[in-house]
């Protein structure tokens, strides 16, 4: 009977098939496979590489690093990502979180208040929303999405990440159909890519995110003049709307803004130094 494979051997072996598959940094998801099939950790590697791999744990990591291959991103094939100090899941009906987006949430909780009401529109798998709610105090949330399956996924995060008392409403609607009432806040990241883009996407997201949370139209603004339009019904009084955006997309939404009566418009910038987020206050003409 042929021996065990030594842990790094295992790992060494998927870290080459990665690379000639030119899968980008090949080395790490080649590791955090493995980490996610065995219940380890970086330390394993470094320490302990010559423990034996069960041939069962070899066969998932095996199976694994063919799905790999195949460019399917690391996140759905460990149904879980970090995001603002928080494990979402996330699958192939949602957008995985990024961290650029943690700049609008570091924007929006700046401006939260107690007792106010906040929407998150597109809500996908309500990374955004939830990450808000479990860091403010007397927030109350809603989350709408046009997908019935990113609103249950959504749901599920929420009730593993947030108390009883800080579940928010889950609403089933296309952008503000569905919607009633008013809101203090509207955060939302829209799809934004740009419909003849998107076949020149990372065969990552171009093939495994789902192409309605991607695709924002012939000039990828469809949604931001939809939703900065339609929220003057849904904002009260000195309300904010803030969107994520494109890193080249930050004149033309702010001029949306600036168009529809906002005050305050303003620019944020990623960590790389990129347009990432546009906000601004309804003054309720």
């Amino acid at each position: 009977m042929q021996d065990l494979i030594s842990y790094r051997e295992c790992y060494q072996s998927g870290a080459k098939r990665l690379r000639d598959a030119g899968v980008p940094e090949p080395e790490t998801d080649a590791r955090l496979l493995l980490e996610f099939v065995c219940g380890t950790n970086y330390n394993t590697l470094l320490a302990h590489g010559e423990i034996k791999v069960s041939r069962e744990k070899e066969a998932d990591y095996e199976a694994l690093i063919k799905r790999r291959e195949k460019r399917e991103p690391l996140q759905l094939l460990t149904g879980e990502q970090d995001f603002c100090g928080l494990t979402f899941q996330v699958n192939c009906h949602v957008l995985i979180p990024r961290q650029d987006t943690e700049i609008l949430v570091e924007y929006a909780l700046k401006r939260l208040r107690a007792g106010m009401k906040l929407l998150d529109m597109c809500t996908g798998s309500g990374c955004i929303l939830i990450s808000l709610l479990a860091m403010a105090e007397n927030v109350h949330g809603t989350g709408a999405d046009i997908s019935k399956e990113a609103l249950l996924t959504a749901e599920e995060n929420s009730r593993r990440l947030l108390p009883g008392d800080k579940q928010p409403k889950w609403i089933l609607s296309d952008l503000f159909s569905a919607l009633q009432g008013s809101f203090d806040m509207i955060v939302s990241n829209p799809p934004y890519i740009p419909s003849g883009e998107i076949a020149s996407l990372m065969p990552e997201v171009r093939d495994f995110e789902p192409t309605t949370a991607l695709d924002g139209g012939g000039d990828g603004l469809l949604f931001y003049e939809n939703i900065v339009r339609q929220s003057s019904a849904y904002l009260k009084e000195n309300g904010w709307l803030v969107f994520e955006i494109g890193c080249t997309q930050g004149e033309a939404v702010s001029g949306l803004f600036k168009e529809a009566g906002f005050a305050g418009v303003e620019i944020i910038k990623d960590y790389a130094g990129l347009d990432r987020v546009v906000a601004g206050q309804w003054n309720g003409r």
